[in-house]
Protein backbone atom coordinates (compact mmCIF):
# COMPACT_ATOMS: atom_id res chain seq x y z
CA UNK A 1 0.00 0.00 0.00
CA UNK A 2 2.80 2.55 0.64
CA UNK A 3 4.29 1.50 -2.71
CA UNK A 4 1.08 2.16 -4.04
CA UNK A 5 0.69 5.94 -2.35
CA UNK A 6 4.16 6.67 -3.27
CA UNK A 7 3.26 6.59 -7.13
CA UNK A 8 0.12 8.21 -6.71
CA UNK A 9 -1.75 4.68 -7.68
CA UNK A 10 -5.68 4.87 -8.98
CA UNK A 11 -6.80 1.56 -9.26
CA UNK A 12 -10.06 1.04 -11.57
CA UNK A 13 -11.24 -2.55 -10.52
CA UNK A 14 -14.18 -2.65 -13.21
CA UNK A 15 -11.80 -2.07 -16.07
CA UNK A 16 -9.05 -3.81 -14.43
CA UNK A 17 -6.76 -0.76 -14.76
CA UNK A 18 -3.81 0.64 -12.26
CA UNK A 19 -2.63 3.98 -13.59
CA UNK A 20 0.88 5.34 -11.61
CA UNK A 21 0.79 9.07 -11.48
CA UNK A 22 4.79 9.74 -10.09
CA UNK A 23 5.68 13.57 -9.79
CA UNK A 24 7.44 14.55 -13.07
CA UNK A 25 6.79 11.23 -15.02
CA UNK A 26 4.96 10.44 -17.70
CA UNK A 27 1.60 8.73 -17.05
CA UNK A 28 1.79 5.06 -16.63
CA UNK A 29 -1.45 2.45 -17.54
CA UNK A 30 -1.70 -1.06 -16.90
CA UNK A 31 -4.88 -3.16 -17.90
CA UNK A 32 -5.53 -6.83 -17.41
CA UNK A 33 -7.88 -8.94 -19.57
CA UNK A 34 -11.76 -8.13 -19.50
CA UNK A 35 -14.12 -11.08 -20.32
CA UNK A 36 -16.97 -9.99 -21.76
CA UNK A 37 -19.92 -11.63 -20.34
CA UNK A 38 -23.08 -12.43 -22.62
CA UNK A 39 -26.14 -9.88 -22.34
CA UNK A 40 -28.80 -10.68 -19.71
CA UNK A 41 -32.33 -9.37 -20.29
CA UNK A 42 -34.82 -9.31 -17.30
CA UNK A 43 -38.17 -7.94 -16.62
CA UNK A 44 -39.18 -4.61 -15.88
CA UNK A 45 -40.91 -6.06 -12.66
CA UNK A 46 -37.68 -8.44 -11.62
CA UNK A 47 -35.58 -4.90 -12.43
CA UNK A 48 -37.99 -2.81 -10.20
CA UNK A 49 -37.16 -5.76 -7.11
CA UNK A 50 -33.67 -5.54 -7.80
CA UNK A 51 -33.51 -1.36 -7.52
CA UNK A 52 -34.95 -1.38 -4.50
CA UNK A 53 -32.66 -3.95 -2.98
CA UNK A 54 -30.13 -1.92 -3.79
CA UNK A 55 -28.47 -2.72 -6.99
CA UNK A 56 -27.84 -0.57 -9.97
CA UNK A 57 -27.63 -0.74 -13.86
CA UNK A 58 -25.53 0.30 -15.88
CA UNK A 59 -25.22 0.59 -19.78
CA UNK A 60 -22.70 2.12 -21.67
CA UNK A 61 -22.66 5.17 -19.45
CA UNK A 62 -19.45 3.77 -18.34
CA UNK A 63 -17.94 5.16 -21.05
CA UNK A 64 -18.58 8.75 -20.22
CA UNK A 65 -18.09 8.85 -16.62
CA UNK A 66 -17.19 12.67 -17.24
CA UNK A 67 -21.20 13.12 -18.17
CA UNK A 68 -22.28 11.78 -14.85
CA UNK A 69 -20.41 13.82 -12.02
CA UNK A 70 -21.74 13.84 -8.42
CA UNK A 71 -21.72 17.86 -8.47
CA UNK A 72 -22.11 20.73 -11.56
CA UNK A 73 -18.53 21.29 -12.18
CA UNK A 74 -19.00 25.12 -11.97
CA UNK A 75 -20.90 28.19 -14.28
CA UNK A 76 -21.64 27.18 -17.53
CA UNK A 77 -20.53 27.65 -21.07
CA UNK A 78 -21.82 29.99 -23.13
CA UNK A 79 -24.87 28.47 -25.15
CA UNK A 80 -26.46 28.90 -27.82
CA UNK A 81 -29.43 30.64 -26.04
CA UNK A 82 -29.07 32.59 -22.91
CA UNK A 83 -32.31 32.95 -20.42
CA UNK A 84 -33.44 36.77 -20.75
CA UNK A 85 -36.39 38.64 -18.39
CA UNK A 86 -38.15 41.01 -20.37
CA UNK A 87 -40.54 43.46 -18.04
CA UNK A 88 -43.21 45.15 -18.85
CA UNK A 89 -42.83 49.17 -19.74
CA UNK A 90 -43.02 50.99 -17.29
CA UNK A 91 -41.64 48.38 -14.21
CA UNK A 92 -39.66 49.65 -11.51
CA UNK A 93 -37.29 47.23 -9.75
CA UNK A 94 -39.29 45.34 -7.29
CA UNK A 95 -37.33 44.70 -3.35
CA UNK A 96 -39.27 42.91 -0.61
CA UNK A 97 -38.18 42.24 3.32
CA UNK A 98 -36.34 39.19 4.09
CA UNK A 99 -38.60 36.35 5.48
CA UNK A 100 -38.17 35.34 8.88
CA UNK A 101 -36.43 31.80 9.23
CA UNK A 102 -35.53 29.77 12.52
CA UNK A 103 -32.53 28.98 13.37
CA UNK A 104 -32.20 25.44 11.95
CA UNK A 105 -32.97 27.52 8.39
CA UNK A 106 -30.40 29.94 9.22
CA UNK A 107 -27.79 27.35 9.60
CA UNK A 108 -29.04 25.58 6.60
CA UNK A 109 -29.26 29.00 4.65
CA UNK A 110 -25.77 29.81 5.16
CA UNK A 111 -24.68 26.33 3.80
CA UNK A 112 -26.28 26.70 0.79
CA UNK A 113 -25.37 30.13 0.35
CA UNK A 114 -21.19 28.92 0.40
CA UNK A 115 -22.30 26.09 -1.70
CA UNK A 116 -23.60 28.10 -4.92
CA UNK A 117 -20.88 31.14 -4.23
CA UNK A 118 -18.21 28.19 -4.67
CA UNK A 119 -19.52 27.01 -7.92
CA UNK A 120 -20.13 30.36 -9.30
CA UNK A 121 -23.87 30.53 -9.74
CA UNK A 122 -24.09 33.15 -7.24
CA UNK A 123 -22.56 36.67 -6.73
CA UNK A 124 -22.78 39.36 -4.51
CA UNK A 125 -25.29 42.31 -5.61
CA UNK A 126 -26.30 45.77 -5.31
CA UNK A 127 -28.86 45.56 -7.54
CA UNK A 128 -32.05 47.57 -6.61
CA UNK A 129 -33.97 44.42 -6.85
CA UNK A 130 -34.92 42.04 -4.22
CA UNK A 131 -36.72 38.90 -3.56
CA UNK A 132 -36.90 36.58 -0.27
CA UNK A 133 -36.04 33.55 0.42
CA UNK A 134 -37.40 30.66 1.76
CA UNK A 135 -37.48 26.96 2.20
CA UNK A 136 -39.02 24.31 1.56
CA UNK A 137 -38.44 20.61 2.90
CA UNK A 138 -38.36 17.75 0.68
CA UNK A 139 -39.58 14.48 1.03
CA UNK A 140 -36.08 12.92 2.22
CA UNK A 141 -36.14 15.42 5.15
CA UNK A 142 -33.13 17.81 3.06
CA UNK A 143 -34.77 21.53 2.82
CA UNK A 144 -34.43 23.01 -0.57
CA UNK A 145 -33.80 26.64 -0.80
CA UNK A 146 -36.48 28.61 -2.85
CA UNK A 147 -36.33 31.77 -4.20
CA UNK A 148 -39.63 34.10 -4.03
CA UNK A 149 -40.07 35.42 -7.51
CA UNK A 150 -43.55 35.69 -7.54
CA UNK A 151 -43.49 39.79 -7.54
CA UNK A 152 -40.93 39.47 -10.59
CA UNK A 153 -42.77 36.93 -12.49
CA UNK A 154 -45.83 39.51 -12.45
CA UNK A 155 -43.97 42.04 -14.25
CA UNK A 156 -42.48 39.70 -16.84
CA UNK A 157 -43.28 39.10 -20.50
CA UNK A 158 -44.19 35.40 -21.06
CA UNK A 159 -41.92 33.40 -23.28
CA UNK A 160 -44.68 31.86 -25.39
CA UNK A 161 -42.20 29.33 -26.96
CA UNK A 162 -44.25 25.73 -26.77
CA UNK A 163 -43.78 23.09 -24.23
CA UNK A 164 -44.48 19.37 -25.89
CA UNK A 165 -47.98 17.54 -24.95
CA UNK A 166 -46.74 14.75 -23.10
CA UNK A 167 -49.77 12.93 -25.47
CA UNK A 168 -47.57 13.83 -28.01
CA UNK A 169 -44.48 12.79 -27.24
CA UNK A 170 -45.73 9.07 -26.21
CA UNK A 171 -47.17 8.75 -29.96
CA UNK A 172 -43.54 8.97 -30.88
CA UNK A 173 -42.63 5.87 -29.31
CA UNK A 174 -44.30 3.40 -31.71
CA UNK A 175 -42.69 0.34 -32.36
CA UNK A 176 -40.19 1.17 -29.43
CA UNK A 177 -38.83 -1.47 -27.29
CA UNK A 178 -35.84 -0.29 -25.30
CA UNK A 179 -35.46 3.05 -23.50
CA UNK A 180 -33.11 5.02 -21.65
CA UNK A 181 -34.19 7.46 -19.62
CA UNK A 182 -31.45 10.82 -18.72
CA UNK A 183 -32.17 13.22 -16.34
CA UNK A 184 -30.23 16.11 -16.23
CA UNK A 185 -28.25 17.16 -12.63
CA UNK A 186 -29.99 20.73 -12.04
CA UNK A 187 -31.15 21.35 -15.47
CA UNK A 188 -31.56 25.11 -14.96
CA UNK A 189 -28.41 25.49 -13.44
CA UNK A 190 -26.58 24.37 -16.71
CA UNK A 191 -27.98 27.78 -18.45
CA UNK A 192 -26.53 31.12 -18.33
CA UNK A 193 -28.41 34.66 -17.60
CA UNK A 194 -27.97 37.21 -20.15
CA UNK A 195 -25.87 39.95 -18.46
CA UNK A 196 -27.77 42.98 -18.52
CA UNK A 197 -30.74 40.52 -16.74
CA UNK A 198 -28.56 39.46 -13.54
CA UNK A 199 -29.68 41.83 -11.59
CA UNK A 200 -33.79 41.05 -11.63
CA UNK A 201 -32.24 37.34 -10.30
CA UNK A 202 -31.22 39.31 -7.28
CA UNK A 203 -32.33 37.94 -3.92
CA UNK A 204 -32.05 39.16 0.17
CA UNK A 205 -31.11 37.30 3.15
CA UNK A 206 -29.93 38.01 6.47
CA UNK A 207 -26.07 37.24 5.36
CA UNK A 208 -26.03 39.00 2.48
CA UNK A 209 -27.46 40.66 -0.96
CA UNK A 210 -27.00 38.01 -3.99
CA UNK A 211 -27.73 37.73 -7.66
CA UNK A 212 -28.14 34.35 -9.79
CA UNK A 213 -25.70 33.85 -13.22
CA UNK A 214 -27.26 30.77 -13.88
CA UNK A 215 -31.14 30.47 -14.34
CA UNK A 216 -32.49 29.74 -10.87
CA UNK A 217 -35.85 28.13 -10.21
CA UNK A 218 -38.98 29.36 -9.72
CA UNK A 219 -39.07 31.93 -12.48
CA UNK A 220 -41.93 31.98 -15.10
CA UNK A 221 -39.91 31.46 -18.38
CA UNK A 222 -37.50 29.13 -17.24
CA UNK A 223 -39.26 26.13 -18.50
CA UNK A 224 -39.61 27.49 -21.75
CA UNK A 225 -36.45 28.54 -22.40
CA UNK A 226 -34.78 25.32 -21.08
CA UNK A 227 -37.21 23.57 -23.72
CA UNK A 228 -35.82 25.86 -26.47
CA UNK A 229 -32.71 24.97 -25.50
CA UNK A 230 -32.75 20.94 -25.31
CA UNK A 231 -34.16 21.54 -28.59
CA UNK A 232 -31.36 23.25 -30.17
CA UNK A 233 -29.25 20.75 -28.90
CA UNK A 234 -31.29 17.33 -29.85
CA UNK A 235 -32.80 18.66 -32.54
CA UNK A 236 -31.09 15.93 -35.43
CA UNK A 237 -32.26 13.14 -33.45
CA UNK A 238 -35.98 14.80 -32.04
CA UNK A 239 -38.53 12.07 -33.27
CA UNK A 240 -35.98 9.95 -34.83
CA UNK A 241 -35.14 8.13 -31.31
CA UNK A 242 -35.02 11.01 -28.89
CA UNK A 243 -37.77 12.99 -26.88
CA UNK A 244 -37.15 15.75 -24.67
CA UNK A 245 -39.20 17.48 -22.00
CA UNK A 246 -37.21 20.44 -20.51
CA UNK A 247 -34.46 18.84 -18.87
CA UNK A 248 -35.93 14.87 -19.29
CA UNK A 249 -34.40 13.19 -21.81
CA UNK A 250 -35.99 9.29 -23.27
CA UNK A 251 -33.72 7.65 -25.94
CA UNK A 252 -36.07 5.04 -27.48
CA UNK A 253 -34.93 2.06 -29.81
CA UNK A 254 -36.75 -0.49 -31.76
CA UNK A 255 -33.44 -3.04 -31.82
CA UNK A 256 -31.13 -3.46 -28.83
CA UNK A 257 -28.22 -3.05 -31.09
CA UNK A 258 -29.65 -0.07 -31.98
CA UNK A 259 -30.61 1.17 -28.78
CA UNK A 260 -26.55 0.90 -27.79
CA UNK A 261 -26.23 3.33 -30.78
CA UNK A 262 -28.58 5.70 -30.42
CA UNK A 263 -27.81 6.05 -26.55
CA UNK A 264 -23.84 6.34 -27.37
CA UNK A 265 -24.86 9.23 -29.77
CA UNK A 266 -26.67 11.21 -27.18
CA UNK A 267 -24.48 11.10 -24.80
CA UNK A 268 -21.76 12.38 -27.00
CA UNK A 269 -24.03 14.61 -27.27
CA UNK A 270 -24.07 15.88 -23.64
CA UNK A 271 -20.36 15.51 -23.79
CA UNK A 272 -19.86 18.26 -26.58
CA UNK A 273 -22.44 20.66 -25.17
CA UNK A 274 -21.00 20.16 -21.45
CA UNK A 275 -24.26 19.04 -20.09
CA UNK A 276 -24.47 17.12 -16.84
CA UNK A 277 -26.83 14.44 -15.89
CA UNK A 278 -27.72 12.38 -12.96
CA UNK A 279 -26.08 9.26 -12.69
CA UNK A 280 -28.66 6.62 -10.30
CA UNK A 281 -32.21 6.96 -11.21
CA UNK A 282 -34.52 4.73 -8.31
CA UNK A 283 -37.80 3.81 -8.50
CA UNK A 284 -39.73 5.92 -6.06
CA UNK A 285 -43.43 3.61 -4.57
CA UNK A 286 -44.46 6.51 -2.92
CA UNK A 287 -45.84 7.83 -6.44
CA UNK A 288 -48.57 4.66 -6.41
CA UNK A 289 -48.36 5.07 -2.35
CA UNK A 290 -49.92 8.71 -2.55
CA UNK A 291 -53.07 8.04 -4.74
CA UNK A 292 -53.98 4.54 -2.65
CA UNK A 293 -53.54 6.40 0.67
CA UNK A 294 -55.14 9.54 -0.21
CA UNK A 295 -57.87 10.95 2.32
CA UNK A 296 -61.41 11.43 1.47
CA UNK A 297 -61.56 15.07 -0.55
CA UNK A 298 -63.31 17.71 2.24
CA UNK A 299 -63.58 20.88 0.02
CA UNK A 300 -63.79 21.61 -3.66
CA UNK A 301 -60.23 22.58 -3.64
CA UNK A 302 -59.11 19.00 -2.29
CA UNK A 303 -61.65 17.93 -5.41
CA UNK A 304 -59.97 19.82 -7.95
CA UNK A 305 -56.21 18.61 -6.51
CA UNK A 306 -57.08 14.62 -6.99
CA UNK A 307 -58.72 15.33 -10.39
CA UNK A 308 -55.71 17.33 -11.41
CA UNK A 309 -53.67 14.43 -10.77
CA UNK A 310 -56.19 11.44 -12.31
CA UNK A 311 -57.26 13.23 -14.88
CA UNK A 312 -53.34 13.32 -16.14
CA UNK A 313 -53.69 9.69 -16.43
CA UNK A 314 -57.56 10.04 -18.02
CA UNK A 315 -56.36 8.38 -21.52
CA UNK A 316 -55.38 5.53 -19.15
CA UNK A 317 -58.75 4.83 -17.71
CA UNK A 318 -61.81 3.64 -19.42
CA UNK A 319 -65.27 5.12 -18.91
CA UNK A 320 -63.09 8.02 -17.35
CA UNK A 321 -65.47 11.07 -17.59
CA UNK A 322 -68.34 8.80 -15.96
CA UNK A 323 -66.53 7.47 -13.24
CA UNK A 324 -65.61 11.12 -12.45
CA UNK A 325 -68.93 12.55 -13.18
CA UNK A 326 -70.00 12.96 -9.66
CA UNK A 327 -67.02 14.63 -8.71
CA UNK A 328 -66.58 17.23 -11.40
CA UNK A 329 -70.86 17.41 -9.90
CA UNK A 330 -69.06 19.05 -6.96
CA UNK A 331 -66.62 21.50 -8.18
CA UNK A 332 -69.70 23.52 -9.84
CA UNK A 333 -70.46 26.72 -8.54
CA UNK A 334 -73.50 26.46 -8.49
CA UNK A 335 -73.27 23.25 -6.34
CA UNK A 336 -73.32 22.86 -2.81
CA UNK A 337 -70.48 20.62 -1.53
CA UNK A 338 -71.98 17.24 -0.10
CA UNK A 339 -70.10 14.09 0.14
CA UNK A 340 -72.58 11.25 -1.15
CA UNK A 341 -72.30 7.75 -1.23
CA UNK A 342 -71.96 8.31 -5.02
CA UNK A 343 -69.09 10.42 -4.28
CA UNK A 344 -67.23 7.79 -2.34
CA UNK A 345 -67.91 4.91 -5.10
CA UNK A 346 -66.80 7.52 -7.86
CA UNK A 347 -63.32 8.29 -5.24
CA UNK A 348 -62.45 4.51 -4.80
CA UNK A 349 -62.82 3.74 -7.96
CA UNK A 350 -60.80 6.27 -9.51
CA UNK A 351 -58.06 5.40 -6.76
CA UNK A 352 -58.42 1.69 -7.96
CA UNK A 353 -58.03 2.41 -11.61
CA UNK A 354 -55.04 4.21 -11.12
CA UNK A 355 -53.33 1.84 -9.50
CA UNK A 356 -54.13 -0.86 -11.35
CA UNK A 357 -54.72 0.76 -15.08
CA UNK A 358 -53.79 -1.42 -18.27
CA UNK A 359 -50.81 -1.03 -20.21
CA UNK A 360 -51.56 0.70 -23.02
CA UNK A 361 -49.80 -0.24 -26.21
CA UNK A 362 -48.72 2.14 -29.00
CA UNK A 363 -50.22 2.13 -32.35
CA UNK A 364 -48.04 1.04 -35.60
CA UNK A 365 -48.66 1.34 -39.20
CA UNK A 366 -49.57 -2.53 -39.38
CA UNK A 367 -53.23 -3.37 -38.71
CA UNK A 368 -56.48 -1.89 -39.01
CA UNK A 369 -57.76 1.42 -36.74
CA UNK A 370 -61.86 1.10 -35.47
CA UNK A 371 -63.78 4.55 -34.17
CA UNK A 372 -65.72 3.48 -31.01
CA UNK A 373 -68.49 6.32 -30.31
CA UNK A 374 -70.47 6.67 -27.52
CA UNK A 375 -73.59 9.37 -27.29
CA UNK A 376 -75.86 10.82 -24.58
CA UNK A 377 -77.32 13.67 -23.18
CA UNK A 378 -74.59 14.63 -21.23
CA UNK A 379 -71.72 14.45 -24.19
CA UNK A 380 -70.18 12.43 -27.25
CA UNK A 381 -66.85 10.50 -26.55
CA UNK A 382 -64.91 8.20 -29.59
CA UNK A 383 -62.53 6.47 -29.36
CA UNK A 384 -59.89 5.37 -32.10
CA UNK A 385 -58.59 1.36 -31.02
CA UNK A 386 -55.98 -0.50 -33.18
CA UNK A 387 -57.06 -3.76 -34.28
CA UNK A 388 -53.81 -5.88 -33.01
Amino acid sequence: MDWLEKHHASVDCFRKEVTLRSPGQPEVTFRGERRVLPTCLISAITAKKLLKKGCEGYSCCCDFPDIFPDDLPGLPPEREIEFTIELLPGTNPIYQTPYRMAPAELRELKIQLQELVDLGFIRPSVSPWGAPVLFVRKKDGTMRLCIDYRQLNKVTIRNRYPLPRIDDLFDQLKGAKYFSKIDLRSGYHQLRIREEDIPKTAFRTRYGHYEFLVMPFGLTNAPAAFMDLMNRVFRPYLDHFVIVFIDDILVYSQTLEGHKKHLRLVLRTLRRKQLYAKFRIYVDPQKVEAVVNWVQPTSVTEIRSFLGLAGYYRRFVEGFASIAAPLTRLTRKDVAFEWTEECEQSFQELKKRLTTAPVLALPDNAGNFVIYSDASLQGLGCVLQHDR
